[in-house]
């Protein structure tokens, strides 16, 4: 009965040790799983603030288009008025052409007249 007892506490003892390995053994990876978790929060906390920059740029690039489009809007209209004034001069310098060969022919008819009286 006694060698029983001994075996049964060896026995207890071994599976005691067993059950401490299995222990620490989790207690392990449980310190390995919350070291992963830490490191995925961080690369996480990293990539939303890479967001987060990135939206402030996009929001920043929005505006600086919409400003570049008025500014085309104003460059266009400026150009059409430009247009405008250079056909305007260019009618003006056509009539002022026209003019001043009427006048060449008026004052060659009144020259050999002129001379000749």
């Amino acid at each position: 009965l006694q060698l029983q007892a001994e075996q049964a506490c060896r026995q207890l003892v071994r599976t005691q040790e067993e059950h401490e390995q299995l222990l620490q053994a989790a207690v392990e990876q449980a310190e390995g799983l919350e070291q992963s978790l830490r490191n995925a929060e961080a690369v996480l906390a990293e990539r939303a603030a890479q967001l987060r920059d990135a939206q402030a740029q996009l929001s920043r690039n929005k505006l600086l288009i919409e400003e570049l489009r008025g500014e085309n809007r104003r460059f266009a209209m400026a150009l059409q008025a430009a247009e405008l004034k250079q056909k305007s001069m260019e009618e003006k310098n056509q009539l002022l052409e026209e003019q001043a060969s009427a006048l060449k022919q008026l004052i060659g008819k009144i020259t050999p007249a002129s001379l000749s009286g």
